[in-house]
């Protein structure tokens, strides 16, 4: 049996093993089951419920990295195929988590022991993870691992799905919660009081004209989006107290948080109002308790970073000729931690993006077979 085949078996009973944000520890314990059966020279969970799989043990330390968690299933009638079937057909392979991120963190997985048994780990280090609730908190997972292990590697390599295409960066990020403060009255007499919902509605009009301005037709920009509406009121018959919503500000490259502090400041001004950052609070699988800070700068790494050239060396050797073209991620990923770092990142992985989180999800095999091999030859070039 083909290491390719043992692969897309893998896959499969991954996508069968559902792993929600926060419940991924049965995916988590196939995975190890899988590196201990493939021979990794050290596998384990760290405290924080990240799965952890190391080959080799050479000063130059490769790190590739997927998340473990996947968003959950709601319209499962709506599927052409059952979402954890893990069903082939026409070529794709069906199911939640098969775009993001389960077959690029197996092809990694795979592509971890390929290069051992080529001979391709010789005075290097690789380590392949599978990380916890990054659907809320992204990178936030890294930052315990890394301090956990004392580790800092050399290069890190996050699998997002990227369709196969050397992915050089992404859009940074900044969830912002803004209230807005009123006085309680009964409804009977609103006069008597004033109504916190009615102060921030000229700030949601200034949010909207504020996305507007940011948008450049054709050309990368950033955006801002009200994802949340909440208020205080002591009664149905009473005048709101306070209000609250919850803002998702992505920057493209360019833009900074120290702008958005200044948009931020410009939205409430002149009204009864704060704002703070949208910390989001969760408890991984392993209890272990997360704060997460969602500001974050965009980011990109050269073209002519040691990086991105061994990268396009190994695309090269697998698809005979130079990549076509280069991505950048409209969305956040994990990347974040090892970016602040200062430690060189690149994405790159199997699937569609458009697809993720989406009704009938699925990926193309041959896609998790060619990245498999991509990863494989990275680890040969650096």
């Amino acid at each position: 049996m083909s290491k390719t085949s043992d692969l897309i078996k893998f896959v499969q009973k991954s996508v069968q093993t559902r792993s929600y944000t926060d419940e991924e520890g049965n995916f988590a314990n196939l995975i190890k089951s899988e590196m201990e059966k493939l021979g990794f020279d050290q596998v384990f969970i760290d405290s924080t419920g990240n799965l952890v799989g190391k080959i080799g043990n050479g000063p130059k330390i490769l790190h590739f990295d997927s998340h473990m968690d996947t968003v959950e299933v709601n319209d499962e009638k709506d599927w052409q195929q059952p979402p954890f079937s893990g069903n082939i057909v026409d070529g794709y392979l069906w199911g939640r988590g098969s775009v993001d991120m389960k077959s690029s963190l197996c092809a990694s997985i795979y592509a971890a022991v390929a290069a051992r048994d080529k001979g391709y780990i010789d005075g290097k280090t690789v380590y392949v993870t599978g990380t916890v609730c990054e659907e809320y908190c992204d990178g936030e997972n890294l930052k315990h691992l890394y301090d956990e292990l004392c580790l800092k590697p050399d290069y890190c390599i996050i699998c997002e799905p990227s369709n196969n295409v050397i992915t050089l960066g992404h859009k940074g990020k900044a969830q912002i919660r803004i209230k807005t403060y009123g006085v309680s009255s009964h409804g009977s007499a609103p006069e008597k009081g004033v109504n916190a919902v009615y102060e921030m509605a000229e700030i949601i009009s200034k949010v909207d004209e504020l996305n507007k301005s940011l948008y450049k037709d054709g050309k990368p920009h950033g955006t801002i989006v009200l994802s949340d509406i909440s208020c205080v009121s002591a009664s149905l018959n009473a005048v709101p107290s306070e209000c609250s919503i919850y803002l998702d500000r992505r920057l493209a490259l360019g833009e900074t948080l120290e702008q958005v502090k200044s948009e931020m400041d410009e939205l409430i001004k002149n009204k009864n109002a704060s704002w703070e950052v949208g910390t989001l609070y969760h408890t991984t699988w392993k209890n272990k308790k997360l704060e997460y800070q969602p500001m974050h700068d965009p980011w990109q790494i050269e073209k002519e970073h040691i990086l991105t050239k061994s990268f396009i060396k190994a695309y090269e050797d697998v698809y005979k000729k130079e990549p076509e073209e280069f991505d950048f991620w409209d969305f956040g990923t994990n990347a974040i931690t090892p970016v602040a770092m200062g430690i060189p990142t690149i994405g790159f992985g199997a699937g569609e993006y458009k697809l993720a989180h989406m009704v009938n999800e699925r990926c193309l095999v041959e896609k998790i077979e060619e990245a498999c091999q991509v990863y494989c030859n990275l680890i040969k070039e650096l």
